[in-house]
């Protein structure tokens, strides 16, 4: 392992807003305008790079990671030694500009390959936690942090829920499940297709490394680093969207995916995703995060992948407030 590099675990943070419903069909959150959006990612440190959107959400590329904006909703994930959670007053502050209060929040991250690299407050889990009760509403009254372990140090699950609800069973979102993916030890030869040759651009590096293939009805907006990195944001099926990072580094290579469905979805559209993921990083070590209020779709996870030489080492499980159950899941590869 390296002694330093760059820190390819990110930081996860999820908001959701209430507001009237004339704002909502207004645009809601997505009528922040750009100058707003970039005084919150300064505090957290980290710039656009590139954009897309549709009529139901705007995407961002970030310089670490990405951003996601929904007329009732933002998701933030960054990479490196962003400070994430320092984007949570700026955030209160403009969205209660626009008659927006806030009703959850949803942080989650995996272990730091460099903790100590890390800035206040993302030094340790303790103080992440101190600083969220101390940032957030006092509305948001049902709350829960929890590490949930696996049988490899280099691998757990942190999350932290606050909510204005314990269960709110009339959320238009109930049926809706967030899967989260991150892979360590790529395969060397897949880990050298993300770095940058003269003159590549980012479409021709998702196409050369297998990404278009993953879910080919998406809209890619990607960006290729220098010398090395690859980020990618995919808007698929209207409000659905994907997200891909890679550090290909050997000694702390990691690539993360994401992205989110429906309990109705065709129950082989996730399965067939988990293992194009699996045959396009090949990675010695993943872990599988899915939160969701139904048990439908962690349990297709380790039929997914195992056929693909992944066995399963640990599976977690946990109840939040609001969000339902997050099960943690992690997997290596046969051939270590």
């Amino acid at each position: 392992m390296a002694v330093s590099g760059f820190e390819g675990f990110e930081k996860r943070l999820e908001l959701h807003f209430s507001g009237d419903d004339p704002v909502i069909q207004m645009g809601g959150l997505r009528q922040l305008d750009f100058e707003s959006i970039e005084q919150v990612l300064n505090a957290v440190q980290c710039t656009v790079v590139s954009a897309v959107g549709n009529q139901y959400f705007d995407s961002y590329v970030l310089s670490e990671s990405s951003l996601f904006v929904y007329p009732t909703k933002i998701i933030i994930k960054t990479c490196g030694t962003t400070q994430l959670l320092k984007s949570i007053l700026p955030l209160i502050q403009f969205s209660c500009e626009l008659g927006f209060v806030m009703s959850e929040c949803r942080y989650t991250r995996g272990n730091f390959i460099f903790p100590k690299a890390q800035p206040y407050p993302h030094t340790n889990f303790k103080d992440e936690i101190f600083y969220l009760q101390e940032q957030l509403p006092i509305h948001l009254c049902y709350r829960k942090a929890s590490v949930m372990p696996s049988k490899f140090i280099s691998h757990s699950w942190h999350v932290f829920i606050a909510s204005d609800k314990f269960y709110d069973i009339n959320s238009p979102n109930n049926d809706l499940f967030t899967v989260e993916i991150c892979m360590t030890e790529l395969d060397r030869v897949t880990a050298r297709k993300f770095f940058k040759h003269p003159n590549m651009a980012a479409n021709e590096m998702t196409e050369i490394t297998g990404i278009s293939e993953i879910n080919p009805n998406a809209l890619i907006c990607d960006f290729v680093f220098d010398p090395c990195g690859y980020s990618m944001n995919g808007i698929d099926n209207g409000d659905r969207y994907s997200t891909i990072h890679v550090t290909p580094e050997d000694g702390f290579s990691y690539a993360s995916y994401e992205c989110v469905g429906s309990i109705y979805d065709d129950p082989n559209h996730i399965v067939n995703i988990l293992k194009k993921v699996v045959q396009v990083f090949r990675p010695g070590t993943m872990s599988i995060s899915t939160t969701s209020t139904s048990n439908e779709v962690w349990t297709r996870v380790a039929k997914a992948v195992e056929p693909l030489g992944m066995k399963c080492r640990s599976c977690t499980m946990d109840d939040f407030p609001s969000a339902g159950s997050v099960v943690f899941q992690t997997f290596t590869s046969c051939r270590k």
